[in-house]
Parts: C-alpha cells; sequence; structure tokens
C-alpha cells in the first residue's frame, strides 16, 4: 500500500471533522476568510484572500490521485481550480528590473539565466537603478570581502528605497545566489533590508517571490536542489561585443574543499544535458559569438547521465597520483565526449573551459585538446598551496609531487599550454615553511596567469569546524605579497617568451586606454594591445580591411609585462589557417 493510499481515508475523515467544528474557530479549511489590514493597499488584501482560500488536503489528494492514474497527464491537464497564484498575478507588467552582478563567471551566468526567466514574464531590464521598481544583486559568499561589499550595497539602496517618490510603486530589493543561500536569516529576519532571496537553484521561482513582495511581504526560497540545471532556460547572453559567451554544463560541486563555501552555497554536483548545451552553443554561434567558455565549479568532473550508452561502462578515470572524498557516479557521458562535441559545433569558434579540478585530467582530455585546433591550449589549474602538509589540511586529495607531476605530463603532451592557477595565502596551520614552499612552487611551474588571495574562513566550511584560523592578518597579508611578487616574476620572463612571435588574437574592442588601441586575447587568454590600423585581409592579399570586435587578428608581439603583450598588427586571419604562434 503506497503512503496515498494509507493516509487519504484518514486525512478525508480528519477535514469532514473539521468542517463539522463551530464556524468562530479559525482553522484552515477551506471556508472563505476576509482578510483586511489597516493601511494595506488593495493588491495585498487581495494577496491574503488568496492565501486564506487556497487550496486545501482534498485538493492536494485529488490532483495526487489524477497523477497516479496516469503519470504522463501534463500538469496543466489535471484539475486544479484553487491557486495561488494565477498566471496574471506572476507578470512583469512593464516593471523595471535591474541586475547587480558580484563574483565569478558563474554568477554572470546566473544573472543570464534570472533575466531570462523574468523576462519571459514581462518584465523590462534598465541599465540605471534609479529608474528601476526592482533592484536585484547576484551575489558571492567566497571571501568575507565580497560579502561586505554587498552588505554596504544594500545599505546604499536601502537609503534609496527610503527616499523613492510616494508617487511611484515601492522599489523591491532581492537578494540572488550564494548570498542568499548562506545568510536568508541575516538579510530577511534580523537586518530587513531585503524583499526576496532566492538561492542559485530557485531562479524559476522567482516571478512568484516578486509577486509575493508586490504584494507587501517579504519572500524567499533558498532550497537547493539535486536536479536543477536550467537546462530548458536559454539565457540571454548581453556580451559587450557579442564576440564571446560563457555556457553553464553543470552546477554544484562534491569535493568538499575544507576552505570552500560552494557545496553549501549551490550544493551536489550535476551535468547539464549535452543536448541543451549544443543547442545554446549553435544559437550564440547564429548571433556572432567567435569564443564559448564552458563553465562550472569543477566543470572537468562533467558527466551527463540522461544519456545511455551501449557500450559497458567505464570506470572514471583520475589524473595519477590524485583522489576523491565521494563515490564515483557511474555511466553517461563525460568531459572529454563534451568537449569533442562543442568543438565539432564550429572549427572557427573557439572553446574554453573554467575551472576545473587536477583530478579530472585523464590523457583523453588532455589529447583532444592538442589535436582540436580551435580548443585553447589554455589549462586553468588550480593548486592553492605548495605544501602537501597543507593540501592534505585542505582535502585536495593530492601532494605537491603529484601536482608537478601532473604539470610535467600536460606539458608532455601540450608543449605550447600555457597554464595558470589559484592560490590561497595563510591558511589554517600554514608555517612559514609551508609559504616558502608555494613561493618554490610558482617558480618551478611559472604560469602565465595567478589568481591569489588571504584566506577567509567561511562558516559551515570543515575548516570552521575542524581547523583554526590562526595565522593572523597581517602576516597573511605579508604572504599575500610576496607571492603576487614571485608570480609576477615569474609570468614577466614566460611572457617575454613571447616576444617575436605571431600570436592569433580574438578582437574584443577598443583598449581602455587610448581610443587608438584595439585589445584582445590570445590563445592563452593574456591580453594583447595593438594599434587600431587597417591590415591585410588575409597574409598574402594586396586588400587591406579595418579590425573590428570579433575579427581574428596576428599580431607580431613586440613587448611583455606579467599582465599583457603588446604588438603589431600583421592581417586578418582564421583558426583554422593559422598555428596558435608563428616563430
Amino acid at each position: 500500500m503506497t503512503i496515498i493510499a494509507f493516509l487519504r481515508p484518514l486525512l478525508l475523515r480528519g477535514h469532514r471533522r473539521l468542517a463539522e467544528l463551530p464556524p468562530q474557530h479559525n482553522y484552515c479549511i477551506k471556508t472563505p476568510l476576509s482578510v483586511t489590514v489597516e493601511g494595506q493597499d488593495t493588491s495585498a488584501r487581495e494577496f491574503r484572500n488568496r492565501l486564506a482560500t487556497g487550496p486545501g488536503f482534498p485538493d492536494f489528494l485529488k490532483r495526487a490521485s489524477a497523477e497516479k492514474k496516469d503519470p504522463q497527464l501534463p500538469q496543466a491537464d489535471v484539475e486544479d481550480t484553487h491557486s495561488y497564484f494565477p498566471e496574471a498575478s506572476l507578470s512583469g507588467d512593464g516593471r523595471k528590473v535591474y541586475f547587480e552582478t558580484y563574483g565569478c563567471q558563474m554568477n554572470v551566468s546566473d544573472t543570464e539565466i534570472a533575466w531570462s526567466i523574468l523576462q519571459r514574464r514581462g518584465y523590462l531590464r534598465t541599465k540605471d537603478p534609479s529608474q528601476a521598481d526592482v533592484i536585484l544583486l547576484v551575489t558571492c559568499s567566497v571571501r568575507e570581502k565580497a560579502e561586505q561589499t554587498i552588505w554596504n550595497k544594500l545599505r546604499q539602496l536601502a537609503t534609496l528605497k527610503q527616499k523613492r517618490p510616494k508617487t511611484r510603486s515601492p522599489l523591491k530589493l532581492g537578494v540572488l545566489g550564494c548570498m542568499a543561500e548562506r545568510l536568508k536569516t541575516e538579510l530577511l529576519e534580523r537586518e530587513k533590508l531585503v524583499d526576496v532571496l532566492a538561492g542559485p537553484d530557485a531562479y524559476r521561482d522567482l516571478p512568484r517571490l516578486l509577486s509575493v513582495a508586490h504584494g507587501g511581504l517579504r519572500a524567499s526560497n533558498v532550497l537547493l536542489s539535486l536536479e536543477e540545471t536550467y537546462a530548458d532556460v536559454m539565457p540571454v547572453h548581453r556580451t559587450p561585443q557579442g564576440h564571446s559567451a560563457f555556457v553553464s554544463v553543470m552546477r554544484g560541486c562534491d569535493n568538499m574543499c575544507s576552505y570552500c563555501i560552494v557545496p553549501f552555497t549551490r550544493g551536489r554536483e550535476r551535468s547539464r544535458p549535452i543536448a541543451s548545451i549544443l543547442e545554446e552553443v549553435r544559437l550564440l554561434l547564429d548571433q556572432g559569438v567567435r569564443e564559448v567558455t564552458l563553465l562550472g565549479q569543477n566543470v572537468n568532473s562533467y558527466r551527463d547521465t540522461s544519456v545511455q550508452q551501449l557500450s559497458g561502462v567505464e570506470p572514471t578515470r583520475r589524473s595519477r597520483g590524485f583522489s576523491a572524498l565521494y563515490r564515483d557516479r557511474q555511466g553517461g557521458l563525460r568531459f572529454a565526449d563534451l568537449l569533442d562535441r562543442v568543438s565539432l559545433v564550429d572549427p572557427e569558434m573557439r572553446v574554453r573551459f573554467t575551472s576545473p579540478h587536477p583530478k579530472d585530467f585523464p590523457d583523453e582530455v588532455l589529447q583532444l585538446i592538442q589535436e582540436r585546433g580551435n580548443i585553447c591550449k589554455q589549462i586553468h589549474l588550480p593548486a592553492q598551496s605548495g605544501s602537501s602538509r597543507v593540501l592534505q589540511a585542505m582535502r585536495r586529495g593530492y601532494t605537491r609531487e603529484a601536482y608537478l607531476e601532473l604539470v610535467a605530463h600536460i606539458r608532455g603532451i601540450i608543449p605550447e599550454v600555457s597554464l595558470s592557477s589559484d592560490f590561497i595565502a595563510g591558511f589554517c596551520g600554514e608555517t612559514e615553511e609551508d609559504h616558502q614552499q608555494t613561493v618554490s612552487l610558482l617558480r618551478d611551474v611559472q604560469y602565465n596567469m595567478g589568481f591569489l588571495f588571504a584566506y577567509s574562513m567561511r562558516q559551515k566550511t570543515h575548516a570552521s569546524r575542524r581547523l583554526q584560523d590562526d595565522v593572523p592578518l597581517e602576516v597573511k597579508q605579508r604572504r599575500l605579497e610576496e607571492l603576487i611578487t614571485v608570480f609576477r616574476e615569474e609570468a614577466s620572463k614566460v611572457n617575454a617568451g613571447l616576444i617575436g612571435s605571431a600570436q592569433l588574437v580574438l578582437v574584443e574592442g577598443e583598449s581602455k586606454r587610448s581610443a587608438t588601441e584595439l585589445c584582445g586575447r590570445n590563445e592563452g587568454n593574456l591580453k594583447v594591445i595593438f594599434p587600431r590600423q587597417e591590415v591585410p585581409t588575409n597574409p598574402s592579399s594586396p586588400c587591406t580591411a579595418a579590425i573590428s570586435p570579433g575579427d581574428y587578428v596576428l599580431v607580431k608581439i613586440t613587448s611583455a609585462s606579467s599582465q599583457s603583450l603588446r604588438g603589431i598588427p600583421l592581417c586578418h586571419s582564421t583558426l583554422s589557417s593559422t598555428g596558435t604562434a608563428v616563430h
């Protein structure tokens, strides 16, 4: 007997008993209850009346019974005469929404998803917060500094909300993303700065949450999902000149590194079906996008289990000397399959990916990067520390020696690869000797790009429960500055080695410092700056043409720093006709 079959007679009997009780008792039954709140507008009263006259247990059981009889029956065909939120109440009615995005590129992608959902409901988007009816902050919780920036912004917006003219509808403030998930109580109840909270897996619910807010109440949904990938939501991309775009391929993370809040704010790993990803990539291609970056918290652990493979299930292949804390999932299409299919959409579209974990680089991924001309030979390889003792405390699943072996293996398969990395200075228990091992790792590997931060303890993480944040702030800052200095020294040497080469550059637009210069990025994701001028349409053509955003141009490098390259444009080019670097 199912639970529904067991409970149904009990619930129906209870409902009949409630209906027999004297009318002066206010029970949660279907008897209409008029709600009148002095000072509230008509919409608020109507909203409360809808709540009071909403569906009861019999309606729930009726729907469950209908779905049980025919599981394939569309939800719209299951009779539901009661609705808290009729379709009309979910409409934006031309209200203007302003987004402000903080943190990683995943938040940029989330902004595009949230906007796509609201746009369908009739909201309009504005770039001016003073003209907005709704202001939504897409937030980050990875470091304390990021959260403090958002708290300051919320207090500024609260002032803007108070000063709003009475002739306009009340301004509604919302917090989306990781901070909504992590600090829901403080944001909604204690500080009372916001009207709407939506966690990373609740963006579909935004129209309802805003409907509640417009009715005069606060609303939140911060539930995490084991399945949500927004596969059927086509993001509205707002890239500067339409030359590049990020495509979210998976959400969440299972790695549970001891310092990281991401598994607690974004939940478990789940991958978007490969067909949905390819559909978005083709749509971007039709819009003129020349470069896509596949995006995920642990992008190279991608596994599309919606696809049934005809061959036997192969075991998960890891980088040599690397391990994971979680049990491997079985079956499905892996990251190499995804990378292969995306790269075949168009040989003239560059493909990147971020952010990977070093443990998930089997040889088939590395060989594919080497073989395909449009997969950028640039790999982000987060180390976090150069000390095996600290790496163990971080629960990274590898040692310094295993990491260096992987670097050598990658360079053996992809000789011209550009490497970037992440490092944390001053993690719990880090000694001066540990710090010096990180310094030496920076010198040994010689990264082209780096992202370095002082450690910031996050609540809920393994470190917050089991470790002590015992490195003084001033020591963290000193060590961070030393790491940055060493990184810049080594990056300058690596980048100087490109002087004299011809780099294929995807043009992004005008340089920030001069209208007479353009800028773009080479295959290694380094910024390249060069004069704005007409160049031959190809290496052997006497005809010239102006350089525009989205063009591929060969640029001869004349100087280099730790962060950028400068050069002279030679000619227009294509991915298929040009090597990545010509010496």
